[in-house]
């Protein structure tokens, strides 16, 4: 019995796959395939099939188990072994008639596994194979037993090898468990939750103080915020309750208790954003040197690290001395959360300094500021479109020697329509789950920036505001 591994066959630039027909085909003739299991395997064939047995996800209940760790799912092992029949051995053109599996052993990530599928007998009158299917690891231990039974083709077929379909694994949870780690290990920080009627306010904010995060202090009509809880399920025994009677006095209040040191950070709920900014900047108190802006955090599943976003909720035409504030702030919350020299891409329509496109101008004028030390604690590059901003494979066609391109930490946009419409279209295209703070303040404000925003997204939000008051502490702003 002879084993071969079928060579990828070309037809100029492009690879092909041929098939084997019945008549070609011969006793004891072999294919093999060897493969290594990756995380992103198990989650891939998670996703694909729905099988999310917490045995091959879950590693706290998989240590648990029998097998004291996480491992493959066993149909993982049999779809190699059809991928070796549909592509090698017969080929295309095969049809799958029956296939039994005997499971020996489990497979865990880093093993690699060789499928074998060799020809055992043949059924001339009905064109019927029967191949025989053994999967070993890296030990030559058989993990995968079984016996396969094909219609094989008669036809023969040379066909261009079809590319597989890319996926791009998103794990939000364990993105945010990353997130909430960065919270660990410094105390709580006191937030008011101004006017918190509705329950997305109230269940982030409870559970970020679960997670050691804040101690919430609700401000707002008591009746209003206890009918809400009640709505939503939700407990409130023990949170510190404060009565105002509506949103601007909520507001008012919230501004006070910052200005006298008894909370470090706001957190909006069902109030309009301006009534909240309205209330902190007639405080002089809580201003800085800084403006007010706001910057959202995304975790974007086709980006490789976190990506900020300015400004997309307060400054609707922003001017260039504005824009430079902008970007301070936002290069700070990057520091803050662990980005040593942030990236910040100055976003334009054009990528030549146009003075038809106002914000090409602006873009080059920004760099020249941090050239002169005006901005400093990053890095600036513009004007750049979102691609060259975002993206390796474009940045190297059009910015080969730049050192920001298509590895952005910051987004600064052109203005709050921009900035607002990139935002959506990240969370509702991109699939990117936000999060966000307004700085310039002497504290961190959390706004609603969607009726919608969900109880993670103030989490999210709360670890932020945890940073940010804490590094407050040490450096006043």
């Amino acid at each position: 019995m002879t084993a071969a591994v079928f060579p990828v066959a070309t037809d100029g630039d492009h690879e092909v796959i041929e098939n084997l027909t019945f008549d070609e085909l011969q006793i004891g003739q072999s294919a093999r395939l060897v493969r290594t299991l990756s995380q992103a395997d198990i989650q891939a064939f998670a996703a694909v099939s729905g099988d999310t047995n917490p045995a091959h996800l879950d590693p706290v209940y998989a240590d648990a188990t029998m097998f004291h760790g996480v491992i493959a799912h066993g149909m993982w092992g049999g779809a190699l072994i059809s991928a070796v029949l549909g592509t090698t051995l017969p080929g295309p053109g095969t049809i799958y008639l029956e296939q039994s599996l005997r499971f020996a052993r489990p497979v865990r990530v880093g093993d690699t596994l060789t499928v074998m599928v060799t020809v055992l007998a043949k059924d001339e009158q009905k064109k019927r194979v029967e191949l025989d299917c053994t999967v070993t690891n890296q030990q030559q231990e058989k993990v995968l037993s079984g016996v396969a039974r094909v219609l094989a083709p008669t036809e023969k077929l040379r066909l261009p090898r079809i590319q597989a379909p890319q996926i791009q694994l998103f794990d939000p949870e364990a993105r945010l468990k990353a997130l909430l780690a960065q919270g660990q290990g410094l105390a709580a920080v006191r937030c008011g939750l101004v006017h918190p009627c509705h329950a997305g306010v109230l269940e982030g904010a409870l559970r970020a103080a679960r997670e050691g995060l804040i101690e919430p202090v609700l401000i707002g009509p008591p009746e209003r915020i206890r009918e809400t809880a009640e709505t939503a399920g939700i407990d409130l025994q023990g949170v510190e309750l404060l009565a105002a009677p509506h949103s601007v006095a909520s507001a008012a209040a919230g501004a006070a208790l910052a200005a006298e040191g008894r909370i470090e950070a706001l957190m909006a709920g069902s109030l309009r954003k301006d009534e909240l900014l309205a209330a902190v900047q007639a405080v002089p108190a809580l201003h800085t040197r800084r403006r007010l802006s706001h910057v959202f955090r995304f975790e974007v599943p086709t980006y490789a690290k976190p990506l900020l976003l300015t400004d997309a909720v307060l400054h609707a035409a922003p001017t260039l001395a504005e824009k430079a504030d902008i970007v301070r702030n936002a290069m700070d919350l990057a520091r803050i959360m662990g980005v040593q020299t942030p990236r910040v891409a100055v976003l334009s329509a054009a990528e030549e300094i146009d003075a038809g496109v106002p914000s090409t101008i602006d873009a080059a004028s920004l760099c020249k500021v941090a050239d002169c030390g005006q901005i400093v604690g990053g890095l600036i590059d513009g004007p750049l479109a979102f691609d060259s901003a975002v993206s390796a494979q474009s940045a190297r066609v059009k910015h080969p020697n730049s050192t920001m391109a298509g590895q952005a930490d910051v987004l600064l946009a052109p203005d709050m329509e921009a900035a607002s419409m990139l935002a959506r279209q990240l969370q509702y295209l991109a699939g990117a789950t936000a999060s966000g703070l307004v700085l310039g303040a002497r504290i961190p404000i959390t706004l609603v920036t969607h009726r919608h925003d969900s109880a993670t997204a103030y989490l999210a939000s709360a670890v932020l505001a945890k940073r940010v008051a804490h590094h407050y502490r040490l450096v006043k702003p």
